[in-house]
């Protein structure tokens, strides 16, 4: 059974479960970790990379990309795109899925939960201060610095890679998240907000799909940059 599509498809399943669903846990109305702060929302998000690639893995995909952006500047440094077209739609279908259980888990919350925005981003990210090229800027350089590091990670040890890649994207977070809430991965944000257009969540509002490019485009040229830099 064991395959890089269903790899690709339950890792990020997990991730976005995990990474959405700490965000939801902080920002929904009457959660017990309601206001618990950027630190629980970026160490949630690092532990919930870390186990999602130690899910794909299990599941049969040894390179656990879990990120389009990943995905496409290893295509584009092999020149071998066979699998980039079922990682990606694994992926998405993840992340569409893995954003569906966060709004299972926290049913009654949507309800009590008055804040629209607050409602979006526990589906999917936006910018503090809204400004186009800053924010996308903002993705593609996040993005950049994960992909010069992850290149590195071949030189740690196998059994260490999980934990490295976590830290990595801990890191990102505390550090440079600040300023878009750091999607730096089109799955991450595109799936979720997918499931947020769709869902029958309780006066959701808008999907803000004005913005959602940013997350898209800003990630996958930072990856490919990124690659390059590694070349």
């Amino acid at each position: 059974m064991k395959s890089v599509f269903l790899g690709e498809l339950i890792g990020t399943t997990v991730l976005i479960y995990l990474g959405n669903g700490v965000v939801a846990n902080v920002l929904l109305k009457g959660s017990k970790g309601e206001n618990a702060g950027w630190i629980v929302i970026t160490t949630g998000w690092a532990m919930a990379v870390t186990l999602a690639v130690f899910v794909a893995t299990a599941f049969g995909s040894a390179g656990a990309h879990l990120n389009p952006a990943v995905t496409v500047a290893l295509a584009c440094n092999s020149g071998d795109w066979s699998m980039a077209l079922p990682m990606i739609t694994a992926q998405m279908l993840g992340a569409i899925a893995g954003a569906t259980l966060v709004w299972l888990h926290y049913l009654p919350h949507w309800v009590h939960t008055a804040d629209q925005g607050l409602k979006l981003a526990c589906f999917a990210t936006a910018p503090a201060i809204r400004n186009p090229l800053a924010n996308l800027l903002s993705e593609l350089l996040a993005t950049v610095l994960m992909i010069v590091v992850l290149a590195a990670l071949p030189s740690v040890p196998n059994q260490l890679g999980p934990y490295a890649v976590g830290l990595l994207v801990w890191a990102i977070g505390l550090s440079l998240g600040g300023t878009t809430g750091y999607a730096i991965n089109p799955a991450r944000d595109l799936g979720p907000r997918i499931a947020h257009a769709i869902l029958p969540i309780a006066d959701k509002g808008t999907s803000d799909w004005g913005y959602a490019w940013i997350p898209v485009v800003g990630p996958i040229v930072g990856a490919i940059l990124g690659g390059l830099i590694h070349l």
